[in-house]
């Protein structure tokens, strides 16, 4: 009977001794090349090299190894299958039947910032063709990609004496799903390398790395966790508090949208069930936090915070006074983390940075995939839209604040701004008109002389209508209805400045 095989070929050396002295334990010859032979052979262990299976040398300074019928043929022979057993014989090709095999590490090389002639070097070859090999041949062979399994591979044998086919699929099934991403990290990095940007609609490559395991989803009975995407890091960096959850995460993607539009403003930002209930500008962090609760401090409550300064020791007391989920931000002075952890312990204080912003934008629901671009329109000229009405100039900023909070909220979305802070928002609602009440409602008498901004067009002038009654000044919205001289018309009749600047922010 033929000696069992085990081919060896390992970037990552780590455990490879244990499992290569268990695996000669339980009868199998070790085949190796290279780094790996000379690691084994320091560690006591009797190798056969490569180059004594082939009768041909590593060449092309290392980049050919094991490419070679002998060892892909060894892997790849079917087990009883009278025209392999015959080349088999023809070319005394030997059976291998454990291949242990770890890759170049591209991603790692590519995050230290490699140039392409390097990030190239760590493109992985016979390593990716001895992996497919043997697990497309895993009725016979088994493939060990993770020396995390190696563990688990000798407790098998010691078992059952054997690697079961059972043991084998699975092996084999994550030897493919190595293969995949690591393909999909090497497309990514030379993308980036090149400079080649990718479409909206080219077929996409998609390949995630867990971050970590999520408590549960929207509702304890889902499961969830977190991934991002190869060479990516992740924006934010967790000092204190609680475990992140899925809904904190949900709402994080706002929050980030958020600190994004605002960062040339002193501002902040509070979010609750993924749509803003509060933002606002100041002199100080402190002020704009307190003219962002202002607005819906009902709602606020157990949401969370994201600031665009550094947070200071009055805004940290400040914003204990409220139970919140999250404060995030881009600094904290010093002793505010630690002040934080001993007042609110459960509080999750996020230092945010700049990290994964994705180009694209992908979501999955049960027809299919969507991928869009992830972008805000560009921000609104007062020279190139068109105003209805008397220019109201001295409200410009205001209308600005205004359109970027739509932006980032809920659609149907309406939003009023004054001095600065929002003083209404409605988002998420179903048609415009209620949307405008709930956020009139919120303002009260801080409508009178307020800004209001649509994230999208007026089918009627219903809203205006509205707006009117409650004395708002100055309206900002992109335009694009049938109706729009008819709302325009009403806009002025009823003495509101209006500008139409032609870009819709829906988020739904």
């Amino acid at each position: 009977m033929e000696t069992r095989k085990a081919l060896i070929s390992v970037w990552d050396k780590t455990g490879v001794l244990e499992l290569a002295k268990g695996l000669a334990a339980h009868g199998y010859e070790i085949v190796s090349s290279s780094g790996t032979a000379k690691h084994l052979e320091e560690g006591g262990i009797k190798v056969t090299e490569v180059v004594d299976m082939t009768g041909l040398p590593a060449i092309l300074g290392g980049r050919v190894k094991t490419l070679h019928p002998t060892i892909m043929g060894g892997i790849l022979a079917r087990r009883g299958f009278a025209q392999d057993d015959e080349d088999r014989k023809k070319f005394s090709i030997p059976l291998i039947d454990v291949v242990v095999c770890t890759l170049y590490p591209f991603e790692e090389t590519a995050l230290k910032g490699a140039d392409l002639d390097h990030l190239i070097e760590k493109i992985d070859i016979g390593g990716v063709s001895l992996i497919r090999a043997a697990a497309k041949n895993y009725y016979h062979v088994a493939v060990v990609t993770d020396t995390a399994d190696y563990g688990c591979v000798l407790e098998e044998l010691e078992k059952k004496q054997e690697l079961t086919l059972e043991f084998k699929q699975k092996l084999a099934l994550k030897a493919f799903r190595l293969t995949s991403s690591y393909d999909a990290t090497i497309y990514k990095g030379l993308c980036s390398e090149i400079g080649a940007e990718e479409e909206t609609g080219d077929d996409k490559i998609i390949s995630l790395r867990k971050v970590q395991d999520l408590r549960y989803g929207e509702n304890p009975h889902q499961k969830a966790a977190l991934f991002l995407p190869p060479l990516e890091k992740q924006p934010f960096e967790q000092h204190s508090g609680k475990e992140l959850s899925y809904n904190n995460l949900l709402d994080l993607d706002t929050l980030l949208r958020g600190c994004s539009v605002f960062q040339d403003l002193c501002a902040c930002t509070i979010v609750k069930h993924t749509t803003p209930c509060g933002t606002a500008q100041g002199r100080t962090p402190l002020e704009a936090f307190r003219k962002a609760l202002e607005c819906d401090p009902v709602s606020a409550f157990g949401g969370i915070i994201g600031m665009t300064r550094c947070v200071d020791m009055d805004t940290a007391k400040a914003i204990t006074e409220t139970f919140f989920e999250i404060v995030a931000a881009p600094s904290y002075e010093e002793g505010v983390v630690e002040y934080f952890k001993e007042k609110k312990p459960n509080l999750r204080v996020l230092t945010i940075r700049p990290g994964y912003a994705p180009k694209l934008q992908i979501t999955g629901n049960r027809c299919g995939y969507l991928v869009q671009e992830d972008m805000l329109p560009r921000l609104p000229e007062i020279k190139e839209g068109r105003w209805a009405g008397k220019e109201r100039s001295d409200l410009w900023d205001d209308l600005i604040f205004a359109w970027k909070t739509a932006a980032i909220t809920k659609s149907n979305a309406i939003v009023l701004v004054k001095d600065g802070a929002a003083v209404g928002i409605g988002g998420g609602f179903t048609n415009r008109v209620d949307a405008a009440e709930y956020a009139l409602r919120l303002a009260c008498e801080k409508a009178k002389g307020a800004v209001l901004a649509s994230d999208a067009f007026f089918p009627f002038p219903d809203t205006i209508e509205l707006a009117a009654k409650e004395g708002v000044a100055a309206v900002i919205q992109p335009g694009g209805s049938i109706k729009d001289e008819e709302v325009v018309k009403r806009a002025e009749e009823l003495g509101i400045s209006m500008f139409i600047g032609g870009s819709r922010t829906f988020r739904h």
